[in-house]
């Protein structure tokens, strides 16, 4: 049986509305504003299940004091999360 190569579905699942929400972006409501497809949602998703960074992610969101201003240079998501931040 093959080795699944990404990470679990659930865990970047949350990785992913974590950080948006730390930058103030809520992925739901762009996807009812039409900024963001449901199909763009799950690409965000099995991008963070790809890049290896949960780690890195986990800590950062730990640190987080305040509000991000910017997505963390690791991310994958970095180009679209910063485009959805308004």
């Amino acid at each position: 049986m093959p080795r699944d190569i990404l990470g679990e579905v659930e865990k970047h699942f949350w990785l992913t509305r974590s950080v948006s929400r730390s930058m103030g972006i809520s992925l739901s409501e762009a996807m009812a504003e039409g900024r963001l497809s449901p199909e763009g949602y799950a690409e965000l998703v099995t991008r963070c299940r790809a890049s290896g960074c949960d780690t890195q992610c986990a800590n950062w969101l730990a640190q987080r004091q305040s509000p991000a201003d910017v997505a963390p240079d690791f991310c994958a998501n970095s180009e679209t999360l910063n485009r959805l931040k308004v």
